[in-house]
């Protein structure tokens, strides 16, 4: 295992830009930080190009790096704490190859996000999507980035359980539409119905919308129904990880 004492080290400081959407793109790699992803990311047998370990990082993963020996530094715990932006990171990274999704259908249910920007909200999408079985999700434009350090925590391994897939929403619906997926959005209208009276035991792709707007009329337009989830007490509305989550169990269920 290489070893590497200082922060102004120039492979440390390629890696510190993965921090940067714009870095990750031109390098197709992004970083992932702590155990459990790592774990995730080695199970996934997903292309690794360098893992980062502190010395209390190694005594905590117990061997489990020795058939990665060549792809292996050990750092210091203050390289440790500028790679990461958790107060107390564990001391292990990896630099991890992006993957590209080849789907051959597209069968099953979806959550499709449009514009969802809160990093927290679609990690924990991503998560949910994972546990209720969803064939997959699709990050509209404008959702926060896949790779990014907060989305990453949030799904904790998910992004390796289920494809993901980006790009420009209505392609995807018609691509939907003709594997006889039925398209449900969410909206607030006199047109929407409750979500309870959608049919069971079909295959179906809801659609989240942005924090604050909701899904693009656009969007809303180009759908089977319009759905809502019903507020009984005063609460404005329910965060939309949750109406995502509720959505997909009840599509399950």
């Amino acid at each position: 295992m290489k070893e590497i004492q200082s922060k102004k080290n120039t492979f440390i400081k390629e890696i510190k830009k993965l921090t940067q959407k714009k870095h990750r793109t031109q390098t197709n790699t992004y970083l992932i930080d702590g155990w459990h992803l790592v774990q995730e990311a080695l199970q996934a047998k997903v292309p690794i190009k360098a893992l980062l370990v502190t010395p209390r990082g190694l005594s905590e993963v117990n061997g489990q790096l020795d058939d990665y020996q060549e792809e292996s530094y050990l750092i210091t715990e203050e390289i440790a704490a500028m790679l990461s932006d958790l107060p107390t990171p564990q001391g292990i990274f990896a630099v991890v190859e992006k993957q590209e999704q080849d789907l051959q259908t597209l069968t099953g249910n979806w959550l499709i996000l449009d514009n969802v920007q809160d990093p927290g909200n679609v990690g924990t999408m991503i998560r949910t999507a994972d546990a209720a079985g969803f064939s997959g999700v699709f990050l509209g434009e404008g959702t926060a980035d896949l790779y990014s350090t907060k989305v990453l925590r949030s799904m904790q391994g998910s992004n390796y359980h289920l494809p993901i897939l980006e790009g420009a929403i209505p392609p995807f619906l018609q691509q939907l539409r003709s594997a006889g997926v039925a398209i449900y959005g969410t909206e607030l209208n006199k047109e929407a119905v409750p979500y309870t009276e959608l049919p069971k035991q079909q295959t179906a792709a809801f659609i989240l919308g942005n924090e604050g707007q909701g899904v693009h009329p656009e969007l809303l337009a180009l759908t089977d129904k319009n759905v809502y989830i019903p507020i009984y007490g005063q609460a404005e509305s329910l965060n939309v990880a949750i109406a995502a989550g509720i959505l997909m169990y009840f599509a399950v269920s």
